[in-house]
């Protein structure tokens, strides 16, 4: 199947989230505007721990407002960088996606979140098409080229 659909409504975005790290081997990229949620900082983190290379890029207005995402990257080993939109420090980055394994795409309007997961109303796709993965490459190799690392 080369696309699935999950809303938070009728499921854990989280616990489908895990899923796939879980089963992924080989490379995480993601691209998430909002990370603050423990559950999916420990997936990432155990991920790591496999072996799985981890990039993470974060919107760099949101890391410096959130004191709960600078202690659950100082906690993890998470390679990161940081960037603001494309216009600047009063832009965001404002992208939801993760490639997994450089096979599935993993995106929507699914923030990170404790808000997100408890609360809110979300939708995550899961796209396997290699021609979308390939875009999303592109987008994510130019994301991570434009910010900057931290070490946390």
């Amino acid at each position: 199947m080369a696309l699935e659909v999950k809303f938070a409504r009728g499921q854990s975005i989280a616990e489908a989230i895990e899923s796939l790290v879980r089963e992924t081997t080989t490379s995480i990229d993601a691209a998430l505007y909002r990370l603050n949620n423990p559950r999916l900082a420990d997936a990432l983190e155990e991920a790591t721990r496999r072996g799985v290379a981890v990039r993470l890029v974060l919107d760099r207005g949101k890391f410096e407002a959130t004191p709960q995402t600078q202690e659950i990257l100082a906690e993890n080993r998470l390679r990161f960088r940081l960037l603001h939109g494309r216009g600047g420090s009063d832009s965001k980055m404002h992208h939801k996606f993760v490639i997994l394994d450089r096979e599935t795409v993993l995106t929507g309007s699914y923030n990170w979140t404790t808000e997100s997961e408890d609360l809110n109303y979300e939708n995550l796709l899961v796209l396997r098409d290699p021609s979308v993965v390939q875009e999303y490459l592109r987008e994510y190799e130019a994301l991570w080229a434009a910010g900057e690392e931290i070490r946390a």
